[in-house]
């Protein structure tokens, strides 16, 4: 059987070994399949706000000059290029190296919680989901975007047999729903929609004051 630490380890090595060649890979397929996402979520980005998984910072971009941008992420080697390129728009961004399922913030500590094309690779996104909830402040935000189970038979079963090779080999899931949990953690919902024949979902909750 195997267990968190384990998982997050192997997390650790994929994402490490996928670093280098992630940011060309993942181009196509963010302008086909969620094109506008990373803007939606920067458009609504307000005050401290943590970028969890920030990966090789593609968010950066996005966010208003006014936001103080704080990231975390799991794998040493995607942090390495998120630091370069905060480097090369100028921007000033507080990076860590740490585990979105237990984030290293007192509880309050951001006005924001953003999550970008993560949740379906976390080994516990419940976990990582009550976290956000702990750090953010009485009215915070969360913004979420990622890849969910389709809303159409055929795409959904054609997820579910990809499902057989990716997740015993690099912890990818493709039928997840992150809306129960985000709702199960004590979030009100603000906006939730769902694109691409319900492959896709957008978030925005608050939690409650």
């Amino acid at each position: 059987m195997t267990t968190a630490p384990d998982q997050t380890a192997r997390a650790r090595r994929v994402w490490d070994k996928a670093a280098p060649s992630y940011d060309r890979q993942i181009a196509l397929l963010e302008k086909l399949q969620f094109g506008g996402g990373r803007e939606w979520l920067g458009a609504r980005a307000r005050g401290r706000t943590l970028d969890v998984a920030i990966g090789t910072g593609r968010n950066l971009p996005h966010y208003p000059p006014d936001v103080a941008v704080t990231g975390i992420e799991l794998s040493p080697a995607m942090l390495a290029i998120a630091r370069q390129r905060a480097v090369d728009l100028g921007r000033t961004v507080d990076l860590h190296e740490g585990d979105a399922e237990r984030l290293p913030f007192a509880a309050a500590s951001f006005d924001t919680a953003v999550c970008a094309l993560s949740l379906c690779t976390i080994p516990d996104p419940a976990a990582a989901i009550r976290e956000m909830h702990r750090v953010l402040i009485p009215g915070g935000q969360l913004l979420l975007l990622d890849h969910i189970r389709s809303t159409w038979p055929p795409v959904y079963a054609a997820q579910w047999l990809l499902e057989r090779i990716t997740v015993p080999s690099a912890g990818e899931h493709f039928t997840r729903r992150q809306l129960p949990l985000v709702q199960a953690a004590g979030f009100d919902i603000v906006e939730a929609e769902r694109l691409k024949a319900g492959t896709v979902e957008r978030i925005h909750a608050i939690k409650p004051d």
